[in-house]
């Protein structure tokens, strides 16, 4: 899974990518500090697998990651290349998601590109340079499939479905609110970058972080959310720069001080699975306990594919045991001997939590 953290110059962007990754990209207090986009790889935080872990003392623990993308500052023109913006948008194209971080906090000593802080209008800028370098997009498959009707008439639906999302989106209006056309299952070859599913990640300061709900800009991006289908999750990126110099049980300890249950990566990486509809499986044993994301519907066969080729092409059956019939039981042994460990076919849909032991022929 790849995430790509954009905004406007100077919102916190490079400062909240490099707090989850611990990456050092370069953050300072002007615009376009970041040119080239920056990578980082995260382990998700799953509790299930540290507790397998314990169980197992394993050679080797290794979680499910995602992949952030910290991608340049966008600027009014950018879909007309201003501020290198074709480039930035082209960086967008190759995620999986957006996390679009609007500033929610006054402060004189930040420097705001547009002079002022007003997150519906930040909102709006970039939405808009997503719809106008999609507009560019669509009008291109539109002659596309016009040229190609007049040799297969198909293609005067692809032609129509296109016409009517132009409409909409010459309204301002993005591509994944556009009911008409499921585009993303009926044109799945279609990289538009307003269609891309959202969370907004609303930058507070401390004191707003404390207590989002009290603070007028957060409940702005939060309604704006709302009407869009998309997600919010509060984030503070300074703090979440502190968390991330501390161990793991000095982060508890911070984290109880502030009264949050979790950090700002926690809730991202959530946030992130419930956008994309993704869920993880575990594998356990001596030699190495494991993490594995999979789309939410994934049948045994293809989520054994996950690990090799080989286990799908051959496969015969899935051991599953649940995560918390395993804890109640405290070992494999005794799970199997109260008949908690099933025997599943071709048809099964692994859920979230399935410890599997998949059984398949080479």
């Amino acid at each position: 899974m790849k995430l790509g953290i954009v905004g406007l110059p100077n919102v916190g962007k490079s400062t909240l990518f490099n707090a989850i990754t611990n990456a050092g990209a370069e953050s300072a207090n002007y615009p376009f500090c970041t040119i080239d986009p920056n990578v980082g790889m995260v382990a998700v935080p799953d509790y299930r697998l540290d507790k397998l872990s314990q169980m197992y003392n394993p050679k080797k623990t290794t979680p499910a990651v995602i992949e952030f993308v910290d991608i340049a500052g966008l600027v009014k023109g950018a879909s007309r290349g201003e501020g290198l913006g074709n480039k930035f948008l082209g960086n967008i194209r190759m995620t999986d998601a957006i996390v679009h971080v609007v500033r929610c906090f006054d402060d004189d000593n930040v420097i705001h590109v547009e002079g002022s802080t007003d997150p519906l209008r930040d909102i709006d800028t970039i939405d808009l340079e997503l719809v106008m370098a999609d507009l560019e997009m669509v009008d291109r498959r539109i002659d596309k499939a016009k040229k190609a009707a007049k040799g297969d008439k198909k293609f005067l639906q692809e032609a129509a479905d296109f016409e009517g999302l132009r409409d909409w989106l010459n309204d301002g209006k993005s591509a994944r609110t556009y009911e008409a056309v499921d585009i993303a299952a009926e044109y799945p070859d279609c990289e538009l970058l307003s269609l891309k599913p959202v969370i907004y990640a609303a930058n507070l300061d401390e004191d707003g972080f404390a207590d989002p709900a009290a603070v007028p800009y957060y409940n702005q991006v939060a309604n704006r959310a709302a009407e869009q289908g998309a997600q919010v999750i509060p984030v503070c990126a300074k703090l979440e720069a502190e968390i991330a110099e501390l161990d793991a049980e000095e982060k508890a300890m911070f984290l109880e001080d502030l009264g949050i249950a979790e950090s700002g990566l926690d809730r991202l990486v959530k946030a992130s699975y419930s956008l994309l509809g993704l869920i993880s499986y575990l594998t356990s044993g001596e030699d190495e306990c494991r993490a594995w994301t999979i789309t939410r519907g994934t049948r045994a066969p293809q989520a054994a594919g996950k690990i090799h080729s080989d286990f799908e092409r051959g496969f015969i059956r899935a051991e599953v045991v649940s995560y918390e019939d395993l804890m109640a039981c405290g070992t494999m042994a005794a799970a199997r001997e109260k008949g908690l460990i099933r025997s599943e076919g071709k048809e099964y849909v692994v859920q979230d939590g399935d410890i599997i032991l998949f059984r398949f022929n080479v």
